[in-house]
């Protein structure tokens, strides 16, 4: 019976259990993940996760109630520099337990324990979507594709009237090459018989002296 004991002590001493959640959590601010059993993991996310939430105000007490829990100068400076940026916004749930199954040997049932604004590949998969309701977007897209049909029907109608103008100007064209060509053979054809009628008059008068003479 395990009433009111709410802390897992690992099989391990006081000291030993917090020298290798010291270790381990140096382990993960460094390296981000660590693969681990699901007690160790469980006990470590309730140790780091206070030392994080302290590391979002940088100030010299803070420092050292971290650093008093790390035992580690670098660990600390790397949680005070490159992780309390990154969960400046985030209210809690710093870390992530996921299962990986049991280990080979001695049947332990492994996880890997990781800092959530470090996995990118899981950041960029859940980039934030602009909201917007269904019906709004069925209009939005219906509206869009009935501009776009129009926007055709238009152009094919401008075409169309583009070509119906070109040809009528072209008939219009033809018609009057046509009537000047006309024209132009009835001008020449009176020139032609006037010029013909001025040697049959003088012949007649020729011949009309002629006789006078005789």
């Amino acid at each position: 019976m395990r009433h009111g004991k709410k802390v897992n002590h690992l099989s391990r001493t006081s000291s030993h259990r917090k020298a290798m959640l010291a270790n381990m959590a140096c382990s993960l601010i460094e390296h981000k993940r660590i693969n681990t059993t699901i007690a160790k993991a469980k006990a470590l996310k309730k140790f780091v996760e206070p030392l994080i939430t302290k590391s979002k105000s940088d100030t010299t007490h803070s420092r050292r109630m971290v650093f008093k829990s790390l035992r580690s100068k670098q660990g600390a400076a790397e949680l005070f520099r490159d992780v309390a940026p990154k969960i400046a916004d985030r209210p809690g749930g710093y870390t992530r337990i996921i299962k990986l199954g049991s280990r080979l040997g001695d049947n332990a049932e492994m996880a890997m324990i990781e800092l959530v604004d470090f996995n990118e590949l899981l950041l960029e998969s859940k980039a934030p979507k602009k909201r917007s309701r269904r019906r709004g977007k069925k209009k939005t897209e219906a509206a869009v594709e009935t501009a776009e049909v129009i926007e055709e029907v238009k152009t094919e109608v401008v075409e169309e009237v583009k070509e119906e103008t070109k040809a009528e100007e072209a008939v219009v064209t033809e018609e009057v090459v046509a009537e000047t060509t006309e024209d132009v053979v009835e001008e020449k054809a009176p020139e032609a018989k006037s010029e013909d009628a001025v040697p049959e008059e003088e012949e007649k008068k020729e011949e009309g002296d002629d006789k006078k003479e005789e």
